[in-house]
């Protein structure tokens, strides 16, 4: 049997063609013209991999380890690549060529469109809804910010839950193959908080289907149809296996992992986790996208309040149009937002319509997945639920940015919103319409009309402002939130006309189909415009951003191996000095737990007892005992080149102690190393590594790269030598004269072997099984996905046609 073009095949083609224009007109900049997104995270990134990409660019091996930041850390979660490795090329055809990261946006659409048809809907309403989901303002925020793998991750949801749902609807190999696929990239991503939501996503749908399907049909299509998924989920997580074993190997010694200092606790700080924690009311920007003012930063308009205010009391104009180009008209509960987090009030408002119209499932599901998402995102807003959901569900503690939980309620309400429209346009019932608009009109109505009447608009940032541009900005914050409601209420009206008129027969599916699509596209555009624009492009950003200074040029002119400490920016903010230079400080999210031990009880307080003495003109390098274990030869105080500072008291690559102090614990040792010569003393916790002698000699570093250090060591007397490398427990192995021997830990996070008498050569390689043993395994994971996707998508045209 034959495909029916028209009807099988062209409106799909449709649907990827909007789809792929949508994202092509909206970056024109970045497709036509080659600019780039500037993204302050990207950036940061790219200082942080420069050593690694220019070691692969140069010898075509990985860097497992990189020196340009924090010490040194292993390179897992910074660049790494797998030969053989066939994602990036599977991403480029499911994209169709589309470069990074608007990809992503893209690829979120075509996933979302296959959902939404997985649950019968017509294909111009799925259209609506891919758009809904893949242009909400926390994606575009997202990308301005340059969290690009959070947007992939967030973006592959649809993908995996529509494997799962084909699945339960008995179309077993496709289901599989497409949950394979999407958990697949996912999971290379590397986004593990979003990863940790989807499960939270599909346990929340698989155990709704559970209880209906049982009812229905018994245990064994349940069954079957879940060991079809946890074959797709092997599959992906085979596909996956490199790159998930050096994440297992690499999380317990970072600061997601337990904690080391005895009366830490393990995880993350709750205070830290929950700091960008959303509002309550909040929520209501789902609404209204300037319920809360915007981003902290957005521009007012002409003859704002605000703008007259600084005008009557006779500020520069100058200074005038800077406060309105960038005022602070945020006053929700965050610290700061780059802006709302909108998915347009038309999808809200067909979600409502759920409550009456969707199927009983589909409503439990994603109305749960709706309200729990709701709930997380409200952190510490909500802290009797979501402190104790930190304290007791496994994992969730290592994750920070609760509002990020967002993400799911983004994705579920176009999903239960179309469902909900599909049901409404079968049945012609409009009392589900009337319900719906009554309630989401209504509440947006009163908020246009009488906002002033609930809510002050007072913002943390008001009181450092004057009473009368505080009083001033309160108003146009009130402006802003009902010109924004009228705008949803608009919005509203013409939904609800739109599905009037389908359900009484006077306009067709197309066109409510269409005029959908339209009316999202414009209130989305319009909205995300604000964050994302023609200024959000340029030419060549990192340039600009890497240009060398002076500075660093005197530096880089010395040929010798040493790290450097910058004062000119934060040691964990930034990753700009990683860019050339071996930095003390970088740019990650998940550091070894050991050095930021160190950051936060030794090196903070050093440096600024340090700094406040240099500026009085005194440089008391001895000092800084723990800055100089860290071989720290420069410190960089500005961009010009004598605003460079060379340390004579450096410990350099590696030096013998006169004198080893044993210790027993964490907490002992990181306390002793800021009080003793680090020169000449050296700690080393003998409850662990036993005990070492002090030893006689000298030792000088002969050859460097990322995985590999080699060493000469003449010693008069044997015993410890002490290197300025950080130690790390897993993948690092040590030879003297070609024998392998053990790697102690010596003051607190530094490497230490204990060398016998006389001349050696000693090396460290850098070879962690976690990555070379699975590289093999992953590859041929992968080439079985793509079969089964193959294969699923074959008996799946078989199986429509023979019905046919």
């Amino acid at each position: 049997m034959q495909l029916n073009f028209q009807k099988q095949i062209l409106p799909h083609l449709i649907g990827v063609g909007v789809f792929y224009l949508l994202i092509v007109f909206y970056f024109s900049p970045l497709v036509f013209d080659g600019k780039v997104i500037f993204q302050s995270d990207i950036l940061q990134w790219e200082g942080s991999a420069k050593e690694v990409l220019d070691y692969r660019a140069e010898t075509g091996e990985q860097a497992l380890w990189t020196n340009s930041m924090f010490g040194g850390m292993p390179a897992y979660f910074i660049s790494l690549e797998f030969p053989g490795d066939i994602t990036n090329a599977l991403v480029s055809v499911l994209t169709l060529g589309l470069p990074h990261p608007i990809n992503g946006l893209f690829f979120g659409m075509l996933g979302m469109y296959i959902l939404l048809l997985s649950f019968r809907g017509r294909p111009i309403f799925a259209i609506a809804g891919a758009i809904a989901f893949s242009f909400n303002t926390y994606n575009l925020l997202s990308l301005e910010a340059g969290h690009n793998a959070k947007i992939w991750a967030v973006c592959l949801i649809p993908l995996i839950l529509a494997g799962i749902h084909l699945a339960f609807e008995k179309k077993h190999v496709l289901g599989a193959a497409l949950l394979a696929v999407g958990l697949l990239l996912q999971l290379k991503f590397n986004h593990l908080q979003i990863t940790y939501y989807t499960l939270i996503v599909s346990v929340i749908y698989v155990l709704v289907r559970l209880v209906f399907d049982w009812k229905k049909e018994g245990i064994a299509p349940i069954a079957k149809a879940i060991g079809y998924l946890a074959i797709g989920a092997i599959l992906a997580v085979g596909g996956n296996l490199g790159r998930l074993a050096t994440a297992l190997e690499y999380s317990p010694y970072s600061t997601r992992g337990k904690a080391t200092l005895e009366t830490e606790s393990a995880g993350l700080d709750k205070d830290y986790a929950f700091n960008w924690s959303n509002g309550k009311l909040e929520t209501l920007t789902l609404l209204v996208p300037d319920f809360y003012g915007g981003g902290s930063q957005t521009p007012l308009p002409k003859n704002s309040e605000a703008e007259k205010a600084l005008r009557s009391n006779g500020v520069d104009p100058t200074q005038i149009n800077g406060f309105i180009k960038s005022a602070p008209t945020y006053w929700g509960d965050q610290p700061f937002t780059g802006g709302p987090i909108y998915g347009g009030v038309i999808l809200v408002f067909l979600a409502i319509l759920g409550f009456w119209a969707a199927p009983k499932e589909s409503l439990i599901a994603f109305g749960v997945i709706i309200i729990f998402s709701l709930m997380l995102s409200w952190g510490k807003n909500l802290a009797w639920f979501n402190y104790l959901l930190f304290d007791v569900l496994p994992g969730y503690n290592k994750f920070r940015a609760v509002s990020m939980a967002l993400g799911m309620t983004l994705f579920a309400i176009p999903v239960l919103g179309m469902i909900s429209l599909e049901r409404l346009v079968q049945k012609g019932d409009l009392k589900p319409l009337y319900l719906s608009g009554a309630i989401v009109g209504g509440l947006v109505l009163l908020l246009a009309i009488a906002s002033g009447a609930f809510f002050r608009f007072e913002g943390a940032v008001d009181s450092s402002l004057p009473d009368w541009l505080a009083s001033a900005l309160q108003k146009d914050r009130k402006a802003m939130l009902s010109a924004s409601a009228w705008k949803s209420f608009g919005l509203i009206a013409a939904a609800f006309a739109l599905v009037y008129f389908r359900i009484k027969g006077k306009i067709s599916d197309m066109i409510l189909g269409a005029a959908l699509i339209l009316l999202v596209s414009i209130d989305l555009w319009s909205i995300n415009r604000r964050y994302l624009n023609e200024e959000s492009f340029q030419g060549n950003p990192s340039r600009q951003f890497f240009a060398e200074t002076p500075a660093e040029k005197e530096i880089t002119s010395d040929p010798g191996y040493f790290r450097v400490l910058s004062l000119t920016e934060s040691l964990t903010q930034g990753a700009r000095t990683s860019y050339r230079l071996y930095s003390l400080g970088g740019y990650h999210g998940a550091k070894l737990r050991r050095y930021q031990d160190l950051i936060d009880y030794q090196l903070q307080d050093e440096i600024q007892a340090f700094v406040g003495k240099a500026q009085e003109g005194n440089f008391d390098w001895e000092s800084i005992g723990v800055i100089n274990m860290l071989n720290t030869k420069y410190l960089i105080a500005g961009q010009e080149a004598n605003a460079v500072f060379q340390n004579p008291e450096a410990n350099g690559p590696a030096w013998v102690p006169l004198q080893v102090s044993s210790v027993s614990s964490n907490e002992e040792e990181i306390k002793e190393i800021g009080e003793i010569d680090t020169k000449t003393q050296a700690t080393l916790n003998t409850s662990e590594f036993g005990s070492v002698g002090a030893g006689v000699g000298q030792i000088t570093l002969t050859s460097q790269s990322p995985n590999e250090l080699r060493y000469q060591a003449e010693m008069d007397q044997g015993g410890l030598i002490v290197f300025s490398e950080i130690y790390y427990p897993e993948g690092w192995i040590a030879t003297i004269d070609g024998k392998e021997t053990p790697i102690l830990r010596t003051n607190y996070l530094l490497r230490g072997l204990d060398v016998p008498q006389g001349s050696h050569e000693i090396v460290f390689t850098f070879a962690p099984s976690s990555y070379l043993s699975t590289k093999t395994p992953m590859i041929i994971f992968q080439y079985l996905i793509l079969v089964a996707l193959i294969g699923g998508v074959v008996m799946t045209f078989k199986e429509k046609n023979g019905r046919s």
